[in-house]
């Protein structure tokens, strides 16, 4: 069987829709985790970017840690933290949320710091607060590339989480692990499929939320 066949029996597979092992259930599964280790990226990472880029202290330190950050393999420390924690969601969210903290902290901080000072001088001159010119000025300039970030990490996320099927947790990487482990080919390229799927929806999304919150003179491509 080709690619597509593979694809066109996976899909076409009503068992595949039903119960708790059902594409619906999976994807759900696969859309928490999700959700739940952006979230935690995000509040992680967005602040200190913020603060970071708004003084323009700490550039250095940033570059450090996300290069740590990045060179750490996902799947290795999944296997540590369960080791370490036992099996359960909180090892699968540690290492998902160390890959994607890192996009999400350096180009906010880029993103602040390429705002044009000009503004930002003026605010001051006019006396608005620190607060006021970092929420009113520098963010709205800041905000697409801040959501390219974004973007990054959720993409990186909604890719990896399949590792969660490996410490007997559900998602859409139940079907690509139970798949190798029964041969079943089909099952493994339609998990594959979908796990694709999603990562364009999320994308579609980004491009969304971008079309509708900044406005048309700071948008830049994404």
């Amino acid at each position: 069987m080709n690619l597509l066949n593979f694809i066109n029996a996976f899909f076409s597979d009503s068992a595949h829709w039903h119960g708790y092992d059902g594409i619906p259930a999976r994807l759900g599964e696969h859309i928490g985790y999700t959700l739940e280790a952006l979230a935690l990226a995000t509040a992680i990472g967005l602040p200190i970017g913020l603060i970071t880029g708004h003084t323009g202290r700490g550039g250095n330190a940033l570059s450090l840690i996300a290069t740590a950050g990045r060179a750490l393999p996902t799947f290795g420390l999944l296997v540590l933290m369960t080791l370490l924690l036992g099996f359960g969601l909180v090892n699968v969210m540690i290492p998902l949320v160390v890959l994607a903290v890192p996009p999400i902290l350096v180009t906010t901080y880029e993103a602040m710091r390429s705002v044009d000072p000009a503004p930002v001088d003026a605010a001051r001159g006019m006396g608005m607060s620190e607060t006021g010119v970092l929420f009113q000025v520098e963010l709205p300039a800041a905000l697409p590339l801040i959501l390219s970030g974004l973007r990054s990490g959720a993409i990186q996320i909604v890719s990896t989480a399949t590792v969660a099927a490996y410490v007997s947790l559900g998602g859409l990487g139940r079907y690509i692990v139970d798949g190798l482990y029964q041969r079943d080919y089909e099952k493994v390229v339609g998990g594959a499929t979908l796990v694709a799927g999603l990562a364009l929806v999320t994308l579609a999304m980004f491009w969304a939320v971008g079309r509708l919150t900044v406005s048309r003179g700071v948008r830049r491509p994404t």
